[in-house]
């Protein structure tokens, strides 16, 4: 391949095939200075972010803090017409419809979520728009609960498996955007026409049949690709040019994913150094200048913060607020040696000051101790300024994933445009507990949700006794847990494919199924008590135990106990080790998330009184840290209790301690 936009690059590796990766290590120019060449907002941008400062005021005094619906066009890549805030002001163009902060329908993956959630903010879907999908046009939701069978539903309506995206688009899939500034979208159709091209064999398999269909959905995604940018009138068949091409191309990349998808995590990836090779060959030439870089930067991450989805409020609450996700990951340290860390790298966060806090883009730094220190001092006091940074552990993950992984949600790493992940929401362990304590019935509402099990009846809890029952309800959940994510994601394949996000990854990739668990402090806390304390059953009068009295004292998670902190590290590896027995759609790989987030208090709600004193509807403490009140020696032995979780056996884990407490 030789392209003229590439005039001033290195070659390399990445001129034979695509190769983002091999550009980078090639072309950026690592920087260990500090801050001080930073440039202020220009006017231009001071203007256009006021008039999105208005917009945004508009949507919080609309019903359900909802500006407008578009209820009439089914949202695709190239669906709406070109829409801009101030087509005079924006160096950045492209919205998800035709006007800022309309939200759009996505009824591939379910048309009662988006009814439901047209009704919940006084709109009705088009009925020409409803009638299709409901007699015509089968969608996601509707292959999962074709499918579920009664033993998954029964653990659905319980709260035992909890937020599964069977009524969602499961997101977490990190399209590589980088590609089409790169090599521009006929490079890229013609790289998905050969691999078409080599799944043309005499046996002619299932999956050869589903392959190739599928990358024949990725070629029609990136000429839809092409048609939804010539409305802006840009032609990105070719690669970029210049940098602001470049921040462009890649931006209507990442377009063209959220127009055709409304998933629980739309990650962008990690654009910023990538983008510096171009601001840098612009800023040598004399086309640009640091006011004129910042500027363009501050226009893409505005554009990243007008992302908007259409849900009900049942799923804003499942996750606190109106959550998008679009996380950039930035810095890290190459394998080679050398930082990651770019102008652009400051420039992305200057964003927080130019255009003031927020929380999307979820700007997330790869952490590590290698770090130039005038980066980390910036990002210290940023940090302080903004509370608006996310840290993730770049010396622990980039063993496992090399040097150009990008954070999928505020958890799971991935390699970017070589992996993707079947988004799998959580199995609720403290309730897990419970059941085992039980006979499997429900402690809320005493129904009878798992095959039966002998109930333990004795008047004090055994450690021995309960540890037996809780491996042996592991097993159970576990299994039915895998039957939920398979149907689940077989379904989103089949009726609502995220063609131009993998349009934008290798022919073969790594897969990953990323179960979670949520309550693992509560669960590790409760066996705690059980094991050093005396825990007394309180039953109802059918014999179901709803209560729980503690008679003496016990370590408690998060405190730096060994004793108490085995028991969470024992059921994680237990519980993965129960996962891996199952088998996966397109055999991906088990992974696990410790992970609540904010959704502790929807899994709290969901669940009775545990063994440990918490008493039911209290939340579940975020991600892998404590109870809420429960550490009481300090931040540092929090800190110390978490890294003890082992990474391998928790790959999706996230440490939100370390964000929310340092």
């Amino acid at each position: 391949m030789k392209f003229d936009e590439w005039e001033g690059f290195n070659a390399g590796k990445w001129q034979k095939e695509i190769d983002v990766r091999s550009f980078i290590q090639k072309n950026y120019t690592p920087y260990e200075g500090d801050s001080s060449f930073l440039a202020s907002a220009t006017d231009k941008t001071k203007k256009l972010w006021n008039e999105v400062l208005d917009l945004y005021k508009k949507e919080k005094a609309s019903e359900g803090g909802v500006l407008d619906i578009d209820t009439k066009t089914i949202s695709t890549i190239a669906s709406h017409n070109a829409g801009y805030i101030d087509k005079d002001l924006e160096e950045i163009v492209g919205l998800q419809t035709d006007a800022p902060l309309k939200r759009a329908i996505m009824p591939f993956g379910g048309i009662r979520i988006v009814e439901k959630s047209c009704e919940a903010y006084g709109r009705k879907v088009d009925e020409e728009t409803a009638k299709i999908f409901h007699g015509a046009r089968k969608t996601h939701n509707d292959g999962v609960f074709d499918v579920y069978t009664p033993d998954v539903r029964a653990a659905r309506s319980s709260h035992l498996l909890t937020g599964l995206p069977d009524g969602y688009g499961r997101g977490r899939i990190i399209g590589d955007y980088r590609r089409v500034a790169l090599y521009g979208v006929d490079k890229l159709i013609e790289d998905r026409k050969h691999y078409i091209d080599l799944l043309d064999k005499d046996c002619f398999t299932e999956e050869l049949i589903r392959e190739r269909e599928e990358f024949a959905e990725q070629i029609r995604a990136l000429e839809a690709l092409k048609v939804m940018a010539s409305k802006y009138g840009y032609d990105i068949s070719k690669p970029a040019k210049n940098a602001k091409e470049a921040v462009q191309w890649l931006y209507f990349g990442y377009l063209a994913a959220i127009k055709d998808q409304n998933g629980a995590a739309m990650s962008i990836g990690r654009t910023s150094t990538f983008l510096d090779i171009y601001f840098e060959r612009d800023l040598k030439n004399g086309i640009l200048t640091e006011e004129d870089v910042q500027e363009i930067m501050d226009h893409f991450v505005m554009k990243l913060r007008l992302v908007r989805f259409l849900r009900t409020p049942e799923y804003n609450e499942l996750f606190s607020g109106d959550p998008v996700w679009v996380t950039e990951s930035i810095g890290g340290m190459g394998i080679d040696g050398r930082t990651l860390i770019t102008k652009n790298s400051f420039r992305v966060l200057h964003t927080l000051e130019t255009l003031g806090p927020a929380p999307e883009p979820n700007l997330t730094v790869l952490w590590s101790t290698r770090l130039p220190k005038g980066f980390k001092e910036y990002t210290a006091n940023l940090s302080i300024k903004t509370s608006s940074i996310q840290y993730e552990n770049d010396d622990l993950m980039r063993r496992f994933w090399g040097d150009d992984y990008g954070i999928a949600c505020c958890v799971s790493a991935m390699r970017i445009g070589k992996q993707m992940q079947f988004f799998g929401a959580r199995a609720n362990l403290a309730k897990t507990l419970l059941y085992a304590i039980n006979g499997g019935r429900d402690e809320k509402s005493g129904k009878q949700i798992t095959p039966r099990f002998l109930p333990i009846t004795s008047e004090y809890l055994n450690y021995d006794e309960v540890m037996e029952k809780f491996d042996v309800m592991m097993d159970y959940v576990a299994k039915i847990y895998i039957k939920a994510l398979n149907a689940i994601h077989y379904m989103h394949d089949k009726y609502s494919y995220e063609a131009i996000e993998m349009a934008l990854h290798d022919k073969d990739i790594l897969r990953t199924m990323a179960c979670g668990i949520a309550g693992l402090s509560v669960a590790a806390d409760s066996l705690s008590a059980i094991k050093y304390a005396k825990v007394k059953v309180i039953r109802d009068e059918t014999g179901l135990a709803t209560d729980y009295e503690i008679t003496g004292d016990f370590p408690k998670y998060g405190n730096d106990d060994d004793r108490v902190d085995q028991i969470a590290i024992d059921l994680i590896k237990t519980f993965i080790g129960k996962l891996q027995k199952h088998a996966t759609y397109k055999n991906s790989k088990h992974t696990l998330s410790v992970l609540t987030i904010t959704s502790n208090v929807v899994y709290g709600k969901a669940t009775g009184n545990t063994p440990d004193g918490r008493k039911a509807g209290e939340p579940f403490g975020p991600g892998a840290n404590p109870l809420h009140g429960r550490d009481v020696n300090g931040a540092l032995a929090v800190m110390n209790t978490i890294a003890k979780l082992p990474y391998e056996f928790s790959e999706d884990r996230y440490f939100l301690y370390l964000l929310y407490h340092t």
